[in-house]
């Protein structure tokens, strides 16, 4: 399967059910910071992927098993600082 993306510029749910997160890019932003949590909806109980503060611009790429990282509730991406433009690549 191809990888799908969503550009986000606030915190949103980007897809409910199982898929594979493929990666990351951060286009711009001040400070930006970022999370990714297996949620269906505003959960952040299951993280995938801690907060952190990228680079922007800054490309990160998910290898883990067969090209990605799985999650099996959805995908839900806390985004925070000043006018982050993140862009998400998922299955």
């Amino acid at each position: 399967m191809a990888a799908i993306f969503k550009y986000l510029e606030t915190t949103a749910n980007v897809k409910v059910g199982i898929g594979k997160l493929k990666g990351v890019f951060v286009s711009a932003g001040t400070n930006p910071t970022v999370a990714i949590y297996d949620s269906a909806d505003t959960g952040t109980g299951n993280p995938i992927v801690a907060q952190f503060t990228p680079a922007a611009p800054g490309n990160y790429v998910f290898t883990g098993d067969e090209g990605g990282v799985g999650f099996s509730n959805g995908l839900y991406v806390v985004l925070g600082g000043t006018g982050p433009k993140v862009t998400v690549f998922y299955e």
